[in-house]
């Protein structure tokens, strides 16, 4: 497995790449590259690294076969999305409505809620968390807060006043000496 030689435009972009990825693993596949190209043994560099020998001489294939596209990382599609792609305009409506248009008995939106309401109307069983990618990816924010409605009704705007400064008088503390 010795004697990688690269070109100097091999030797630019794997450079390149170490010093402006983010990717850590990518920087230490392109990192042990080098390394093996300036004639360090691959028992060094997996000491550098903090890897396996094993898997420097799987890097050092990987590169000698693909290039730089083979020493990144290729994810798997992962599991499908229990929501189908066409129910993102359904939960639009839902969250532009608000909960009690839906018969939820809410002021507004969780994810929590929008899962179980999903579950209860499509008879798909959905999490949060699942509600809350499916929510992210489409661009949909469930938490509208009541605030904003507030601003164009001064009636509403003098009551929310009223609302807050009794809050802040509230009943006097006991107090007590032990």
């Amino acid at each position: 497995m010795a004697g990688l030689t690269l070109s100097e435009q091999a030797r630019a972009e794997l450079e390149e790449t170490f010093r402006s990825t983010e990717d850590r693993r990518l920087a230490e596949r392109c990192q042990a590259v080098l390394m093996a190209a300036r004639g360090r043994n691959p028992q060094d560099i997996a000491v550098d690294v903090a890897a396996g020998v094993r898997t420097v001489f799987w890097w050092l294939k990987l590169y000698r076969e693909g290039g730089l596209a083979a020493l990144r990382i290729h994810w798997g599609p992962g599991r499908r999305s229990l929501i189908p792609e066409a129910h993102a305009e359904l939960l639009k409506q839902w969250v532009r409505t608000g909960p009690l248009e839906c018969g939820v008995p809410r002021a507004n939106w969780t994810y929590a809620t929008l899962a179980q309401h999903y579950t209860r109307q499509q008879h798909v069983e959905v999490s949060e968390t699942c509600m809350r990618d499916f929510c992210h990816r489409h661009g949909i924010r469930p938490y509208r807060p009541t605030y904003r409605f507030l601003k164009a009704d001064p009636a509403r705007q003098a009551k929310a006043a009223e609302d807050i400064a009794a809050l802040k008088r509230g009943p006097p503390s006991a107090s007590s000496s032990c």
